[in-house]
């Protein structure tokens, strides 16, 4: 998958290449048709998303309509929740 036509905001994703690597993260935004933003709560940071190609990227299946419905609708989120929906996917990948 080099394309982002089926990734979605609040997709969860894995890094598989770079100083991130095995690391998971939500998709924060889209940037253009190869590269995302992408959030952790720690590293990465709402303030300071990491902008990442696809290609370096595991794409799961999982979305989490709530962190997407919160962008969608400009309701204000803060790093410390975004650690705590993603603390599920970090013990068990």
């Amino acid at each position: 998958m080099d394309s982002t036509a089926d990734i979605s905001i609040g997709q969860v994703v894995k890094s598989r290449a770079g100083r991130d690597k095995g690391r998971i993260f939500l998709v924060y935004g889209i940037a253009d048709e190869q590269y995302v933003y992408i959030v952790d709560g720690d590293l990465r940071r709402l303030d300071s998303p990491k902008k990442k190609k696809i290609k370096h990227l595991i794409v799961f299946n999982t979305v989490l309509p709530e962190f997407k419905e919160k962008i969608e609708n400009s309701v204000k989120i803060n790093n410390s929740y975004i650690r705590k929906i993603l603390e599920p996917f970090n013990k068990s990948f």
